[in-house]
């Protein structure tokens, strides 16, 4: 009640233009107070219409009335303030709607302190003193607020439930043990209460060192971080080392060449030249030997022409009457040639190695993924595996949306494809498969072969290269119940069977691991290799025998 006379004082000393309580309050001259400032803000928009108004009752005053302080009214508010936040830290000893409340207390309720586990009752601050300070309270079990507390009612016989059947895992009172529960294993609450404490406290121990076992795995883990980074940096420095070494031998052996056609193209320029100054050498001396012969024919007088002819008409022969030779050929076209030679080898080397390269990155693997214990376990990497029409023999049938391929006696209505197989009853998956999967064939018949080949696995014609197991492109569980075996490459290994028939293959394509399992209440390991997949595979079917069939059955 005194918190409400409050609030309606807080209202009549409100201002009713802000809804604050009233600051620097003056009172005009039709009884309304006011902020001094609101008012004079609201005077202000009206003094254009040379009008002076009450925000409340609408009376208007001329001229502007003069404001002045209303100093009882401030003393009034500044008290109002004082009691005000008074009340307002009363307030949070009050339970709020998130709050427990007091049990005992009347009218507005408190928040509690505590509950009793005897009393099923929630104290104040105020109630709880005797708890505290009569030793009838003693025995009786404090614990925090809670709203729970009338759970521990039996409902039937609305006593405290202080017992509990172990046959019934449930809490019940002492006449329930007499009562629906007579003859039940009953043990008081307490008394289960230490022994699953003792079995929580041993699974907390268990928890605790799990915590700890992965507390170490994270650290083991982000130790192995740092070290793939370092490993990573250290790879990347001496790779760039070897690679620039490589480029700089290049470079070396570019001068070199570069270097060596220049030096012969000076000495071959030189030699060349040398004979052409010899040649235009003789050449002056011929035609100064043709121009006296050409005078000395010119002259007129016979006696002087036969006593100069004997000196004039004297000529050394020529040494070397052949013409020079020129080679057909451009000089240093068998350089180009070997040099092109070399281009091509070190393009081919670099080629190969370089998937070598690209592949001994890709297949870096620090962590493998631990191999399920048990069907459902293999069933998280599950796949629906459906067959590729295209690539099916023309005697393989179809059915149940391409999960199920069947050996007919006759051909199939297929339209030729370049994809398909032309001699061996074989069909391949529509989907490639990379990563983990995991898949299931049910087969039925004489000899069926459940494979995974490289889509780029041959497709026409009689020899290996198309068959199942027969190349390094597949590979192949032959499920014969009197003799089953693996091919890979050609190569026959020996598994362990009989096998069931529905088997089960699962791939991990990065670690390069390929597992046959016989499918059965258990999951028994037939045949399992370890080796590098280059490319993504394609799950493959060979029926053997007319009325051979196999399917794939959708895995839940």
């Amino acid at each position: 009640m005194e918190q409400k006379g409050v609030q309606l004082d807080q209202e009549t000393f409100s201002c009713s233009i802000c809804l604050d309580l009233l600051k620097v309050p003056v009172t005009i001259p039709c009884g309304h107070s006011y902020c001094m400032s609101c008012i004079k803000t609201h005077w202000d928009g009206e003094d254009r219409k040379n009008l002076h108004s009450c925000p409340q009752c609408r009376q208007t005053f001329i001229p502007r009335p003069v404001l002045v302080k209303n100093t009882m009214l401030a003393v009034l508010v500044e008290q109002l303030k004082k009691t005000g936040h008074r009340a307002a830290a009363a307030d949070h000893c009050y339970a709020g709607a998130e709050d427990v409340a007091c049990d005992v207390c009347t009218g507005r309720k408190r928040k509690a302190v505590k509950s009793c586990l005897v009393c099923l009752v929630s104290y104040c601050h105020k109630h709880l003193q005797p708890h505290h300070e009569s030793a009838a309270f003693k025995k009786h079990k404090l614990m925090d607020p809670s709203e729970k507390l009338q759970e521990n009612i039996c409902s039937r016989h609305g006593e405290v439930m202080k017992m509990f059947c172990r046959t019934d895992h449930q809490c019940i009172c002492y006449l329930c043990s007499v009562d629906e529960h007579k003859g039940h294993d009953t043990v008081s609450s307490a008394a289960e209460r230490t022994e699953r404490q003792k079995e929580l406290e041993v699974i907390r121990q268990k928890i605790q060192q799990r915590v700890e076992d992965k507390q170490k795995d994270v650290k083991a883990l982000q130790r192995e971080a740092e070290n793939i980074s370092r490993s990573a940096d250290e790879a990347v420095e001496k790779n760039h080392k070897i690679l620039t070494e490589l480029i700089r031998l290049l470079e070396e052996r570019r001068r070199d060449v570069e270097w060596q056609i220049r030096s012969k193209e000076e000495t071959e320029v030189i030699r060349v030249k040398e004979l052409q100054s010899k040649l235009e050498q003789e050449m002056t001396e011929l035609r100064r030997k043709d121009g006296e012969m050409d005078k000395l024919s010119q002259t007129h007088d016979h006696n002087q022409f036969l006593l100069q002819y004997p000196s004039v008409s004297t000529h050394r022969e020529d040494p070397d009457p052949s013409h020079v030779y020129i080679r057909p050929r451009s000089y240093f076209e068998d350089v180009t040639t070997a040099v092109s030679e070399l281009r091509d080898k070190l393009q081919l080397s670099l080629t190969e190695e370089w998937t070598n390269i690209s592949r001994s990155i890709t297949q870096t693997q620090v962590l493998l993924e631990p191999e399920p214990q048990n069907r459902a376990g293999f069933l998280q990497y599950s796949c629906q595996i459906i067959l590729d029409p295209n690539t099916a023999y023309e005697d393989l049938s179809l059915s149940e949306e391409n999960k199920r391929g069947t050996y007919m006696s006759q051909k199939q209505n297929y339209p030729d494809q370049p994809d398909r197989f032309s001699v061996y009853c074989q069909v391949l998956s529509r989907e490639s498969l990379t990563g983990r999967c995991y898949w299931e064939v049910e087969w039925r018949g004489g000899d069926v072969r459940v494979a995974v080949a490289y889509k780029d696995i041959k497709r026409k014609g009689h020899s290996d290269e198309c068959l199942f197991g027969f190349n390094d492109k597949s590979w192949v569980l032959c499920c014969d119940n009197n003799s089953p075996l693996f091919l890979h490459n050609g190569v026959q290994s020996s598994v362990s069977g009989p096998v069931s028939s529905r088997i089960g293959v699962d791939l991990d394509h990065t670690a390069g691991i390929l597992s046959f399992y016989s499918v059965s209440e258990t999951m028994t390991l037939i045949h399992r290799v370890q080796t590098t997949f280059t490319q993504p595979l394609h799950a493959g079917l060979w029926l053997w025998n007319v009325g051979d069939t196999a399917h794939f059955p959708k895995l839940h």
